[in-house]
């Protein structure tokens, strides 16, 4: 096999009879490059990045080795390679969204020649993987997400026009008020929600669009829309665009400006698209007439299922190698290191954050409450089924503890009846956790993309959520209060719910901790449960308070146990004002206050609102810390990426 080199330039054009890929030679060189100060100009060179491995003796598996490229406003890169070849792997990396187990090792990323982060309001990035609000209607969505993204200066009206007119441009308006589906719910397809997604990534007409398979789950037709729609924005608002695309038609890949192919986590090829046929021609692996170009790219270079194309693993292996040396000693390569040169010779303007430019802290606010509101209305299993179970538990409870009197029994009965209310109850708050994790993943995708910010998130989600923590609080605490015959005074009533209220907003808060913090689905469900577990081991019911053991149990869980002050606060609530006999039949001469004291070890000196106010106290406490927690997360990730990158490849 020979190496590409030649003087020649390559342009396309297209062939009268078949309508296929033409070659013209024509007696140039490549055209010089000449960079205006609009747009963002975004070059990589010798990115390379790798993983832990499993293998100990060889400590990192390299995932990308030394891939070199560049991207213009107004044109579309494709990025295209058999599976595993490390396509996402490269657009994370240009995005600064590498696995927290990958680890960079070389290359340097610019924007205009600068080395410039890529923050928030300048690029939009669709995942591969597709994280929508199921609950939600396409119409939703869409409106929702323009409300937050749009400049706040922009009128509401605008917004919804520029929502329905991409929703159009992605040929969704059939389906507008069709909800996105999931948990056994019937809604989009796959590739309706693939179109979706880019709907919100399009809104704002980025500087840097970075689409990980859009055509994924598309028919041939739509996805021929769908990028040609692309193509439109793109020389309409002078985007760089950059895709990663499996298995393109011919008219998609007609589309694209330049080609990176990519195998063995190698570039294989980089350059203009329509000079990617000379390439593997020149090189013995010519493009038979009438097939699809991306089609026999990707064959020669996959070596997955080899046998019936090439001959062998092991010779597809040494074809990629000889692809990869000639590509590397071409013109075409030494044209695209000029370009990228040329791009970075010249520091060019730097890209301003769009923040100070969207929906302001109030406008996010209220926006993400209503989606949430919605949100948590419509799913069953996020409040109404667990309302369901508190009734149903409610109701048991009364049952069992039904009418108890102020008898001597009624005492043990009080304190049981209580304890139940105070701990178990507020433990089945770990069973919204999944929603939870839900919630945390559609916030973790629009908060890299700059949507919101963490403050707006932690305050809707609690505003949100408080309705129907009530509700869940005074029904089922009503049925069982009742059914019990605790003390009947409003005001005694009252502070009961607001105790269980409390105690709920303090375990979601913690949920919500533990979903930022772990969230795999099943690892955060224990660890929350864990965690709740000790804190009603030490509330001091199992161990009276003065029995608790001093390290660990008294000092510090006893005092930072939220079941302790909710537990406390009942006591109080119940047993302050009530007499009980001394023995079965004998005469009340017993107060409460001493059975607090004796019997409990609670001081009575302390006044049950102190107990309440703790309990407000530590839910707004859980929920700074949550805000703390995301915010650390969010600063700590890259500085363990950049330590971790240095010990690896420094030794």
């Amino acid at each position: 096999m020979g190496s590409l080199i030649h003087n020649n330039g390559i342009c396309p054009e297209p062939e009268p009879d078949t309508g296929g890929w033409g070659i013209q030679i024509v007696e140039s060189e490549f055209p010089v490059m000449k960079k205006t100060q609009t747009g963002a100009y975004l070059t990589w060179e010798d990115i390379g990045v790798s993983v832990s491995s499993s293998n100990r003796s060889v400590g990192k598996e390299q995932i990308l080795t030394g891939v070199t490229g560049y991207a213009k406003p107004g044109e579309i890169v494709a990025i295209m390679g058999p599976s595993g070849c490390g396509k996402s792997t490269l657009l994370d990396s240009l995005a600064g969204r590498l696995a927290s187990n990958i680890r960079h090792s070389t290359g340097r990323i610019l924007i205009n020649g600068r080395k410039q982060r890529l923050t928030y309001g300048t690029m939009s990035y669709m995942a591969q993987e597709q994280v929508l609000t199921w609950t939600l209607t396409v119409k939703e969505t869409v409106y929702y997400s323009a409300e937050l993204q749009l400049p706040k200066s922009m009128p509401k009206s605008e917004k919804r026009q520029r929502a329905d007119r991409t929703i159009r441009e992605m040929g969704l308006q059939d389906s507008l008020n069709t909800r996105i589906g999931g948990w056994g719910i019937k809604g989009l397809s796959g590739g309706q929600r693939r179109r979706l997604s880019i709907c919100l990534e399009l809104l704002t007409h980025p500087k840097i669009l970075l689409l990980d398979e859009p055509t994924s789950g598309l028919d041939s037709a739509s996805s021929y829309y769908v990028m040609n729609q692309i193509v439109k924005l793109t020389h309409e608002y002078q985007m760089t665009v950059l895709t990663a695309i499996h298995q393109p038609s011919s008219q998609v890949f007609g589309l694209f400006n330049n080609l990176c192919l990519l195998s063995l986590g190698k570039a294989v090829y980089f350059g203009p698209t329509f000079a990617a046929n000379q390439f593997f021609a020149v090189n013995g692996f010519p493009c038979p007439d009438l097939q699809n170009p991306a089609d026999h790219y990707l064959m020669t270079i996959n070596t997955d299922f080899n046998e019936d194309t090439i001959g062998g693993k092991i010779l597809v292996e040494k074809v990629i190698e000889e692809l990869a040396a000639s590509y590397k000693s071409s013109n075409i390569y030494k044209k695209v290191r000029s370009d990228i040169d040329t791009l970075c010779a010249v520091e060019g303007d730097i890209i301003e954050k769009k923040g100070s430019l969207q929906a302001n802290f109030i406008t996010q606010c209220l926006v993400l409450t209503e989606r949430s509101f919605k949100n948590m209305y419509r799913d069953l299993g996020y409040y109404w089924l667990r309302l369901c179970i508190y009734i149903g538990l409610g109701s048991a409870l009364g049952t069992l503890f039904y009418q108890i009197g102020l008898g001597f029994d009624s005492v043990n009965a009080r304190i049981s009846m209580l304890m139940f209310v105070s701990t178990f109850l507020t433990l089945l708050a770990i069973g919204g956790f999944p929603s939870f994790v839900e919630e945390m993943k559609v916030f973790q995708l629009e908060r890299l993309n700059g949507h919101y910010g963490v403050g707006s998130f932690v305050v809707s989600h609690t505003i949100s959520s408080t309705p129907y923590l009530l509700v869940i609080s005074l029904i089922p605490g009503a049925i069982a209060y009742s059914l019990v015959g605790l003390q009947r005074e409003p005001r005694l009533f009252i502070y009961f719910s607001l105790v269980v209220f409390v105690s709920m907003l303090l375990v979601e808060g913690l949920m919500m901790l533990v979903a930022a913090v772990v969230p795999n689905l099943l690892m955060g469900i224990i660890s929350g449960a864990g965690i709740v577990g000790l804190m009603i081991l030490g509330a001091g019911f199992f161990r009276l308070p003065n029995d608790l053991p001093y390290f660990f149990w008294k000092y510090p869980l006893y005092y930072i146990s939220l079941h302790r002050y909710a537990l406390q606060g009942l006591y109080k609530n119940e047993f302050k004002g009530l007499k009980f006999p001394q023995y079965v039949g004998g005469p009340p001469t017993v107060d409460g206050e001493m059975i607090l004291n004796s019997a409990l070890h609670i001081e009575t000196g302390v006044s049950k609102w102190i107990d309440l106010g703790i309990l407000f106290g530590m839910a707004v406490a859980y929920r700074i810390i949550l805000f703390c927690t995301i915010k650390a997360i969010e600063r700590v990730r890259p500085i363990i990426k950049a330590f971790m990158s240095k010990s690896t490849f420094g030794n």
